[in-house]
Order: structure tokens, then sequence, then C-alpha cells
């Protein structure tokens, strides 16, 4: 399999008044197509932090970050909004869905940035949300469904642009057990149909098992295999 991701050496720095707070202390790992990779760790440990940087949003210290071979570090705005566009796939605790969209609309939305009109996506963002076991919701609006349905249309929203990476950040944070299971084995399966590489930040050691690996983030430094190869 090809490598999706790599960060090196990574360091990020925060200045807090006249202090300098290390948030992330030379982490690296790589991260090959179709894998899913758990980050896990307590609060405070530099796991969204290192997710902002995988995801283009926020720049390191020290340290390189390449997506696709990329190093995103030498690229301009412009290029970096194209790159979280065409090549990235977020997922989030809170859904972020637009209450007054149906579960298909909603999906399309990144769709939208392209030019294409919203009807003619429907055929791209229904199969999604049928291979998510959501066919029969695909007209329901947010308010008309449940947490684990909810978390599933976000899931969809984040495939429906063919992304390299999908980076998720406690998905399962407002689900019960079960249910957040449950819809972490539909992300599993369906990144791994398209080979599409899965980096999930987490404080659960239960949804930390579903991944084909985990690595553990302690005050900064990741603990685990950092490589693929």
């Amino acid at each position: 399999m090809g490598e999706v991701l790599r960060v090196e050496g990574v360091v990020k720095d925060y200045r807090r008044g006249a202090h300098t707070v290390r948030a992330l202390d030379g982490v690296s790992l790589a991260v090959a197509a179709g894998e899913f990779v758990s980050v896990l760790g307590p609060s405070g440990s530099g796991k969204s932090t290192l997710l902002h940087l995988m995801g283009a949003l926020d720049t390191p210290t020290a340290g390189c970050v390449r997506v696709g071979g990329v190093d995103i570090g030498a690229l301009s705005d412009d290029e970096l909004t194209d790159l979280r566009r065409r090549q990235l796939g977020f997922v989030f605790q809170f859904f972020n869905l637009l209450p007054t969209m149906s579960a298909w609309e909603n999906v399309a939305v990144p769709l939208l940035l392209d030019g294409h009109r919203l009807p003619s996506l429907k055929r791209r963002a229904v199969p999604l949300l049928e291979a998510l076991g959501l066919g029969h919701r695909v007209e329901h609006r947010p308010a008309e469904l449940s947490g684990g349905e909810l978390q599933r249309v976000a899931i969809a929203r984040a495939l429906v642009a063919d992304p390299i990476l999908l980076l998720a950040d406690e998905p399962t944070g407002n689900l019960d057990t079960d249910t957040g299971a449950s819809v972490l084995e539909l992300l599993r399966a369906g990144c791994a149909e398209r080979s599409t590489a899965v980096v999930m930040v987490t404080h659960d050691q239960h949804a930390a098992s579903i991944a084909d690996r985990s690595v553990r983030l302690v005050d900064g430094r990741l603990v685990g295999a950092p490589s693929t190869t």
C-alpha cells in the first residue's frame, strides 16, 4: 500500500504570556492507504493539535507533515485550501450538519464549492448514505435523526469528495458505546473500500481498539510504532 500521511519530528509550541508551552514534542507517524490508525490519549495530551497539523489547519513550529507525498508546509494558502477540499475529509464529535437541509443535501454540501448545482449531486450522495445504512433516511433533516444517524451522515459528507485521508476527532464522543462501535465499524468499512486512510484521535480505549493500529500520545510524545515501514 502507498503511504498517504507522514509526520516527521513535529514540534508545536504555543505562547502563554511570557511562557512557551510545548504541545507536541518530536512526533513522527506514517499511515498507509486504507489503514485505520487511532491516536489515544487523555485530554491535554496534544491529540487535537496533532490532528489540526495533519489537516493543514495549523502549522508546526518544527518538523514536516506530508500528505500524499507533498510537504504541506510548502503550500500557499490557496493550495492548502484546495488540499483540504479535495484530499482530506473531516469528522468531528459535533456533527456540524445544516439543520434546514436533508441528509443527502448535507452530504452534497462540499461539492457545491466546485460549482455543481445541488440537484445534480443527489446521485453521488445517496449511494454513500445507503452504504452507511441510511438509505431510508436520505430525505430526513438532522432534527429527525438519532445521534448515530447524524454521525453517519457526517461520515458520508467527509467521504463524498473521495479524500485520500480522513481525520476524525473524538467521533464517538456524543454516542453511547454500542452506537459508537457500530458507527466506527461502518467508518472503517467505508474507508477500506475506497483505500481512504483514517487517523482518529480519541480518549476512549474501546473506540481505539477498533483501529488497525493504535498509538498513544502522552505529554506531546507519541508512544507506539511511528511508521508503516
